[in-house]
């Protein structure tokens, strides 16, 4: 066990200050790391650890589990590149740049399904008849469209001292204090429809850093929210599409068909949309959105010329752009 000076260690951050004892010239590094504040602070807390590296960084293909699903899931950033409520999480672990985030879902009651979106999350959730209630969630996406009175557990991803929880501009809740334990602040409220917002304090209870969600009516549009404007011939072109309401507020919850016409000096290589479970052909041209939202990759055919784009759905709005190839 002496024989290397440096060695990584899956999972085992409790054997960090047991080694480090017994060979203290060897260089422990985490190579493999689950994403909560524990794992974190067994390499942010310890002079002799250098990093640490996540399992994992982005989602990826294979290594599925039980069908329907066609990748492993608990990355920071999903398929499509987008980054997920837990990456808000991390965000909230490393950034010095003030910043907060805000996710809910259902309060969850003994025995309900697991809010955690990773395979060691849940099972320890099977393994504890009350840990959703205890822990919450790293997976908490910023959706405000529920129930009439339900309750609703909200979270704060923040590096904030403290945090305040206003709803429709008025105060719920009591400021929370940082979670040391968990990294995560939350309460329990009654849904009521409107703008949900977050408020990062400092210890004087100034306002840092600031984040809203606010609750939408059916898809109305389809908005292209990011596209490359131009790329060389051996680049591919990024283009993001979210479905609005008709206030342009996000549909969190939609999953329309949406179709990829392109017309022009370019290709469709595929759409990805995110969701682990859509079992859809990736090169298909129609393919539904998940959390509203999906990514068009297209490739340029020529060393010159325009790609024209367009996206449709059925009783939605169209949106078109257009790609220079230089």
């Amino acid at each position: 066990p002496g024989a290397l000076d440096i060695a990584g260690y899956n999972y085992t951050e409790s054997m960090y200050d047991r080694d480090h004892k017994k060979y203290p010239q060897r260089v422990i590094f985490g190579s493999e790391n689950r994403h909560e504040l524990s794992a974190w602070k067994a390499a942010r807390d310890k002079d002799f650890i250098f990093g640490q590296f996540l399992w994992t960084g982005i989602d990826y293909l294979g290594e599925s589990g039980s069908w329907p699903s066609r990748g492993f899931y608990s990355g920071l950033l999903d398929f499509g590149g987008f980054i997920k409520p837990r990456g808000f999480f991390r965000q909230s672990l490393w950034s010095e740049k003030p910043m907060a985030y805000l996710g809910t879902y259902p309060t969850p009651v003994r025995g309900s399904r697991s809010q955690m979106k990773d395979v060691w999350s849940q099972l320890d959730a099977e393994n504890s008849s009350n840990y959703e209630e205890k822990v919450p969630s790293m997976d908490a996406w910023p959706v405000w469209n529920y129930t009439d009175g339900q309750l609703i557990r909200v979270v704060c991803y923040t590096n904030a001292p403290k945090a305040r929880l206003l709803l429709n501009g008025k105060e719920v809740g009591q400021i929370q204090s940082y979670n040391e334990n968990t990294g995560i602040i939350f309460w329990d409220i009654p849904y009521e429809n409107g703008t949900l917002s977050v408020q990062g304090l400092d210890k004087n209870d100034k306002e840092i850093s600031h984040y809203q969600i606010k609750s939408s009516k059916q898809p109305y549009a389809l908005q292209i929210t990011s596209a490359d404007k131009s790329v060389s011939k051996d680049q591919v072109a990024h283009v993001t599409v979210q479905v609005v309401d008709e206030d342009g507020i996000p549909v969190m919850l939609s999953d329309n068909e949406i179709t990829c016409r392109i017309v022009g000096d370019g290709k469709l290589l595929g759409l990805e949309a995110s969701n682990n479970e859509d079992m859809s052909d990736y090169n298909d041209n129609k393919h539904r959105v998940f959390h509203g939202r999906i990514m068009a990759y297209i490739k340029p055919v020529k060393e010159e010329g325009n790609i024209r784009i367009k996206f449709t759905s059925p009783w939605l709005e169209s949106a078109e752009t257009e790609i220079q190839i230089k």
